[in-house]
């Protein structure tokens, strides 16, 4: 049963969000409150987790979720609503009483700081992540999601965090600062979007695969790769990273092989398991060097 609520939760995915906290709250310097800050993470973690569960309960009412009912563990949602191991009812409450306790910690988190702005913060992401594929809205079925997902796991977390150390939002250091992690995050979603692209189509699913075809969507995925290194060298020319952050261009490698499959194996969805795989080991070892950089930097 464990096993199971932690794939309903995609519990391993959470560093998606945690890392660019974690960071935006360190790129202020230094963590000055530790409470504000466990209570920022605690916000960012349960939304995170509410948008997970409210996300595989949507599709499944779409339909999309039933298209391929196999479970692949990097796309195609958990899957266990389709193995009647759970029910959408579950799913339902269950991500409700994530975004009640992510309500919790915002609240929290506002007394703490006596600032009202963090409410209007958690307002808007919680409002952002349910419609991303929750109606009336879904988002992601217009070709928003991507867009959705950038904002959601960039700029939120990491401008969020440099706000809960310092006060200052919106600020234009913690927007660039952001670029990176948004960037390779909608790169995840667009990897995890290629083998679902056909099914995603009969459930009347759009999203920027279409933009392309399956068979060119490499090209596209190169480009938000490009980019979120672009900010990096951005970052670092502007002075706002240390030099230790030109050792996350290491893992550009990463990026580049997910590319390949992608190229290659555009609808063999087996083989894209490991796109989805590179991608997100990606995301992770570059949100931990530039963590790294700044810590080491500061030394």
């Amino acid at each position: 049963m464990l096993k199971n609520f932690i794939r309903a939760l995609r519990l391993p995915f959470i560093s998606a969000s945690a890392l660019p906290f974690i960071f935006g709250s360190l790129s202020a310097g230094r963590i000055a409150d530790w409470s504000a800050f466990y209570l920022g993470l605690g916000a960012v973690i349960f939304a995170h987790l509410s948008a997970n569960l409210i996300n595989d309960y949507a599709d499944s009412r779409s339909g999309a979720d039933w298209q391929d009912t196999r479970f692949y563990g990097f796309f195609g949602g958990s899957k266990l609503i389709q193995e009647k191991i759970f029910s959408e009812q579950f799913y339902l409450g269950a991500a409700l009483c994530c975004a009640f306790l992510a309500a919790v910690s915002a609240i929290c988190l506002a007394a703490v700081l006596r600032r009202l702005l963090p409410l209007g913060l958690f307002l808007a992401i919680i409002f952002l992540s349910w419609s991303y594929s929750a109606r009336p809205l879904q988002l992601a079925y217009r070709r928003l999601g991507e867009i959705i997902i950038f904002l959601l796991f960039g700029p939120a977390p990491v401008m969020g965090g440099y706000f809960i150390q310092t006060g200052i939002f919106p600020d234009w250091r913690s927007f660039l600062l952001s670029l990176p992690f948004g960037f390779l995050t909608c790169a995840i979603l667009f990897a995890n979007e290629v083998p679902d692209y056909a099914q995603d189509l009969k459930a009347g699913k759009l999203n920027w695969v279409g933009l392309t075809g399956a068979r060119r969507a490499f090209i596209l995925y190169l480009c938000l790769t490009i980019l979120a290194y672009a900010a990096i060298a951005w970052a670092l020319i502007l002075k706002y990273l240390g030099w230790l952050a030109w050792g996350a261009f290491i893992f550009v490698f990463l990026g580049l092989r997910a590319a390949k499959v992608l190229k290659e194996n555009f609808d063999l969805k087996d083989r894209l398991i490991e796109s989805s795989r590179l991608t997100i080991i990606q995301q992770n070892a570059v949100g931990v060097a530039l963590i790294l950089s700044l810590i080491l930097c500061k030394r």
